[in-house]
């Protein structure tokens, strides 16, 4: 039985720059990794530490992995500033449970992404895409601060010319070269907006803590249950197995019980948006 505290090789193979603060690492693996979309990998960074990140990937490629990384802390720094193609990190996992993409069938699904949260949403997409034909409808809406900001561009047109599917783009300043939405990514869920059947629907966030509070609310009060609302909680995850107690919302563990959780089961405990 593998020792999940013991990290195993990943070869860096590719890096490409998302945004300004934003990178996607390609990564040759050691050995095959079957993954579910919404599960997370501890990435280790020798002699510097560790940090969780959700793979951006296709759930299928065993064999090579992709994680989208904002610079936000001393290891994403390092990845950021210091790791080059060749270099060979550590990966360990995968952990959590991921999204239950099997109650999704039948249903339209409304995936909203923040900034980097659209990483995490990204294998979500792939993972939807696999299985399109037994889905009724998927709606994505996507919002960052400029247009400088949003990941995947190239892959725009490809996510909106797919069958049963919507792609809504938003910034939240006006730039010279936008023509769409101006304002928060919630200006998307407006009744008037909304390209959905809320009687018939699930709903993936991920994003910001304050995005995903807010978002939470405006699709409550256009009808949603929190029956129907998942959120992708990427936040304070250390060991991934439920020992270390830092990122518990109530009795929940979001690096075992989660990280995407139903608002049903946590939105009466204090710390779900802290």
């Amino acid at each position: 039985m593998d020792n999940i505290y013991y990290p195993f090789e990943a070869e860096v193979t590719d890096i490409k720059k998302e945004t300004p603060t934003i990178k996607t690492f390609h990564f040759k693996l050691a050995k095959p990794v079957t993954f579910k979309a919404g599960q997370f990998m501890q990435l280790t960074v020798p002699g510097i530490g560790e940090a969780p990140f959700t793979p951006s990937s296709r759930p299928g490629e065993v064999q090579e992995m992709e994680i989208t990384i904002l610079k936000t802390g001393r290891v994403t720094d390092v990845l950021h500033n210091e790791v080059k193609v060749g270099d060979r990190l550590g990966l360990r996992g995968p952990f959590g449970k991921g999204y239950p993409i099997d109650k999704f069938i039948g249903k339209e699904i409304l995936i909203i992404g923040g900034g980097v949260g659209l990483a995490p949403l990204r294998s979500l997409i792939y993972a939807l895409f696999d299985r399109v034909d037994d889905l009724k409808k998927i709606s994505i809406c996507y919002g960052t601060k400029t247009t400088k900001d949003q990941c995947f561009k190239d892959e725009y047109d490809k996510w909106a010319a797919m069958p049963k599917t919507s792609l809504n783009l938003t910034i939240d300043v006006l730039c010279p070269d936008w023509e769409g939405t101006v304002g928060v990514v919630t200006c998307l869920l407006e009744k008037d907006r909304l390209d959905v059947d809320v009687r018939n629907s699930y709903t993936v966030s991920c994003g910001p803590q304050i995005m995903l509070k807010f978002v939470t609310i405006k699709l409550m009060e256009v009808g949603f249950k929190p029956e129907q609302i998942y959120l992708s909680m990427n936040r304070r995850m250390s060991c991934g197995v439920g020992k270390c107690g830092r990122c518990n919302i109530g009795p929940y563990y979001l690096c075992k019980d989660g990280p995407d959780l139903c608002y049903a089961d946590i939105k009466d405990y204090p710390n779900v948006f802290d």
